[in-house]
């Protein structure tokens, strides 16, 4: 006798969350809109159900404003909130870095190799999308290297506020290939567990995507 297989309702909810927080990053839900349950869910052709979980969850995460008598918009910052987002992410980041370099393994940065690797393929190819994921990828794994669940859990919740800004400003060669190049120093420094050398590239190269953002919301504040 044939078994149906049924589907997944985890499975359903969880890839409705990644292709809605998907359309977020990558800007196709641009800041300020509103996410309409009834579109979503007829365009993801999904009931509307895993379209509130994932919403809920993208609220919880800092993507998405959850609004009285409006719903839930797509997050907007300032000026203000890109600087101070990014400052408190460098911090975090630099005393995550400092930390993964004295206690990382080498299980852990075999890992990390690899996702350089393909990082660094996506790159050649210009796939944004993929670059963009792996990079992400590679920047989790140093903050669960540093072995603090607090630290981790500060830098998940600070980062998502400005992913998206993250993902966009990559489209500027000269500075994406300088972001690649820091990329490939943070592997050196942990692979030679230079806490100190660790900390002030992950610092740098946090700052440095925090004046290409700047500059790239300069630019299309002009276009506007």
């Amino acid at each position: 006798m044939e078994v149906i297989a049924q589907p997944n309702s985890l499975n359903l909810h969880e890839a409705t969350f990644q292709k809605l927080r998907s359309l977020l990053v990558e800007g196709l839900i641009p800041p300020g809109s509103k996410l309409n349950e009834r579109e979503l869910a007829e365009s993801l052709h999904v009931s509307r159900t895993p379209i509130r979980e994932a919403i809920k969850r993208l609220a919880a995460d800092g993507l998405v404003e959850l609004i009285a008598n409006r719903g839930a918009i797509a997050i907007e910052l300032s000026h203000a909130d890109v600087i101070n987002t990014f400052d408190v992410i460098a911090q975090l980041e630099g005393y995550s870095g400092e930390l993964a370099a004295q206690r990382i393994s080498n299980t852990a940065l075999s890992e990390l190799e690899a996702l350089q690797y393909e990082m660094m393929a996506s790159y050649a190819r210009r796939d944004l999308s993929s670059y963009y994921q792996l990079n992400l990828r590679i920047h989790q794994l140093i903050s669960q290297a540093a072995n603090n669940s607090v630290l981790t859990q500060l830098f998940s919740q600070a980062n998502a506020r400005i992913e998206a800004l993250r993902f966009r400003s990559n489209q500027n060669g000269v500075k994406w290939e300088r972001a690649v190049e820091e990329h490939q120093e943070m592997i050196d420094a942990l692979k030679a567990r230079d806490s100190e050398r660790m900390r002030k590239v992950m610092i740098l190269h946090v700052m440095n995507k925090r004046d290409v953002v700047l500059e790239l919301l300069k630019t299309e504040a002009q276009h506007e």
